[in-house]
């Protein structure tokens, strides 16, 4: 589901020991063609090597994950919050969803098929349960609507839960990409309202202001010239 939105949107790629902006794309705001998820992936599009990839949770979709996976890629992303029907209530992953036998089970062991657009209806099912005040306000009782890829989203979900350097990876690297998409945006977000319309003329001021930062990044990092030569010391 994609929601309206006005305006555009840049999307960066930054290697993250350097902070230096390896790619990027200025895009539409809103559109299916324009998701963080799908441009990010087609940015990634020319790399020779499998990669571990950092983002934030807007690049965690499923599609997303299972696109970096069939890549070769290693996504170190972190999923997005699970939501509850109340607050403290069963979330998704309190359900064991069977894939192979298309079913999903209840946290009071109830169990319902997975229809073939993924919803599961447990309705009658809620009325008397001892734990309904935990997982829904509705009358008709609980339903769950399953994403294709939810096998993954849910291993993704355990694997940040469960490992610790997963997690220190991600905090180790994240202070340096934001501090490059903070020079990036610029002092008091100055640059977040772009001075010409249009994507062409908008992308191209973009990878003009990322040329420009990186070449302040790279004389930070000991770019030097000897020779005729540009060298990092």
């Amino acid at each position: 589901m994609h929601h309206k939105q006005d305006g555009y949107k840049g999307h960066v790629v930054v290697e993250p020991d350097t902070g230096l902006f390896t790619a990027g794309r200025l895009t539409q705001a809103s559109g299916a063609g324009n998701h963080e998820a799908v441009v990010g992936l087609d940015l990634l599009a020319g790399e020779d090597s499998t990669l571990e990839v950092l983002g934030d949770t807007a690049y965690g979709t499923g599609d997303a994950r299972a696109a970096l996976a069939i890549a070769g890629h290693t996504p170190i992303i972190k999923p997005g919050p699970l939501t509850s029907p109340m607050a403290g209530g069963f979330t998704i992953d309190d359900f064991t969803v069977d894939e192979t036998a298309g079913t999903a089970t209840c946290p009071n062991g109830v169990t319902r098929r997975i229809t073939p657009k993924r919803a599961v209806t447990f309705g009658v099912a809620c009325r008397g349960c001892p734990l309904r005040e935990r997982c829904t306000t509705s009358k008709t009782g609980r339903s769950l609507t399953l994403h294709p890829h939810d096998a993954l989203l849910r291993q993704a979900r355990q694997d940040w839960r469960d490992n610790e350097d997963l997690r220190q990876t991600y905090r180790q690297h994240r202070p340096m990409v934001e501090r490059s998409i903070a020079w990036l945006i610029g002092p008091k977000g100055r640059c977040r309202k772009l001075r010409y319309r249009g994507v062409n003329a908008g992308d191209f001021w973009l990878h003009t202001r990322m040329a420009g930062l990186n070449l302040r990044r790279l004389l930070t990092l000991g770019l030097t010239r000897h020779s005729r030569t540009w060298t990092l010391t």
